[in-house]
């Protein structure tokens, strides 16, 4: 290493100065020496001042050369610094408050990149190109409310960390959703930033019962909020299950009628409905025809290896006002599983279950709910997006013989999950 030190040459350069100025005082001593008078002690105050001045300006130039030197050591190091540690440095008088902000708000910006994101990876891709420049726009209006989710973060990060070493707490009940219109609330996609946490109950008591089971959604909070029913028809070909939202009316002619689950003869694939006409009995223009909400695909176990099951769910895109695009095929050739398969998944989203890690303490295999499911079962399942696994768009387990878990977040809608959690209970023989 090669260190060059700049304030050697300045030394040099003012003891030179110094002497050339001495040389002639001396001269001028000898001449005076005789003449002892009062300018004798004005002369030499002032060549006192003068090489106090002079070794002042010296001292200051040392100082200000080792500054440049130590400024061009700190150069090379603070390339490879992080933005946060080289504000701390270059401000080490600043409390110890500002520089807490500063990380709550690179921890808010980073977690706000991630909701966005998320919204953006069900989006389709005319409204994403859109999507970017507004963006830009919000980034200055966004600042305040970054400030405000950073405190609510600290704040849980906080209770999590005393939390740590205690028993295990009940499941976290579903924040207080309120909704006027039932059927509006069960088709909308969850609001962007919140687990809607719901419980299914199944009802097989008594004889056709066993057979042709009740199920029920309700939200898992204090009021058990009521939002959906579903049984399976007794006469049909192939699996059928009608979804109401009264769970005294559970007829397909009836006003509380919102949707159907319907599967194929092996019972491995399923579509989800909303509650509009069949498109051969509908208007030329499609207008009342119903729309396809999602399909279900369980991967087929020819080989009848032990395992997790394997699932695709296909569910339509969101546009850029978070609305579901409508899929209103005229045909089943242009349903949304045929598109599926032919791979034309223009505004369409693919999304499947996670895959859970084999756990060698307890010989089976593994997935993180957070609490929200207690016991094992082949029905548990996470439903992810390929492009972030931590994203849960739904989950569902089993916590006792006929009670289950089910929480879903954006873009899913309450009649798409419960119908996929539905899909789960139908018997699928050549899927385990």
């Amino acid at each position: 290493m090669h260190i060059f030190n700049f304030s050697s040459g300045s030394d040099t350069d003012d003891d030179d100065d110094d002497d050339d100025e001495e040389t002639p005082k001396k001269k001028t001593k000898k001449k005076t020496k005789k003449d002892s008078s009062p300018s004798e002690s004005s002369a030499k105050e002032k060549k006192n001042k003068s090489k106090e001045d002079k070794d002042s300006d010296g001292k200051e130039k040392k100082s200000k050369s080792k500054e440049k030197d130590k400024d061009k050591k700190k150069e090379p190091a603070s390339m490879f610094m992080i933005n946060g540690e080289k504000d701390s440095k270059s401000k080490k008088k600043a409390a110890k408050s500002e520089s807490d902000d500063s990380e709550e708000e690179t921890k808010s910006k980073s977690k706000k990149k991630s909701t966005s994101g998320s919204a953006s990876m069900f989006q389709t891709s005319t409204d994403k190109d859109k999507d970017k420049n507004k963006e830009k726009k919000t980034k200055k209006k966004g600042k305040a409310e970054e400030s405000d989710e950073s405190e609510s973060e600290k704040e849980e990060k906080s209770k999590k960390k005393k939390g740590k070493g205690k028993k295990k707490k009940e499941r976290a009940p579903s924040p207080e959703i309120e909704f006027d219109n039932l059927e509006d609330f069960v088709m909308q996609p969850a609001p962007q930033g919140v687990t809607v946490k719901c419980r299914v109950t199944r009802d097989q008591r008594g004889v056709d019962k066993s057979l042709y089971p009740l199920y029920y959604l309700h939200l898992d909070n204090d009021k058990k909020t009521f939002l959906l029913a579903g049984r399976k028809r007794k006469k049909s070909a192939t699996s059928n299950y009608l979804i109401s939202i009264d769970a005294t009316d559970l007829s397909r002619g009836g006003e509380n009628f919102v949707g159907k689950l319907r599967s194929n003869l092996m019972g491995t694939k399923f579509t989800v409905f909303d509650n509009a006409l069949n498109p051969e009995r509908a208007l030329p223009d499609m207008s009342n025809a119903r729309q396809e909400l999602a399909g279900i695909i369980y991967e087929t176990n020819v080989l009848g290896i032990k395992g997790p099951r394997r699932m695709t769910v296909v569910i339509p895109g969101m546009s850029k006002d978070n609305e579901r695009v409508p899929l209103k095929p005229r045909n089943e050739c242009d349903g949304l599983l045929i598109r599926y398969q032919n791979r034309r998944m223009d505004n369409l989203i693919e999304l499947r279950n996670k895959t859970p890690v084999w756990n060698e303490e307890t010989a089976s295999h593994v997935l993180n709910f957070n609490g929200r499911v207690t016991q094992a079962s082949i029905k548990n399942f996470q439903i992810v997006h390929s492009k972030d696994l931590d994203y849960i768009v739904m989950q569902f387990g089993r916590i006792a013989d006929d009670i289950f878990t089910l929480d879903y977040n954006y873009p899913m809608c309450a009649v798409q999950a419960f119908a996929i959690a539905l899909s789960s209970f139908d018997g699928k023989i050549a899927c385990e």
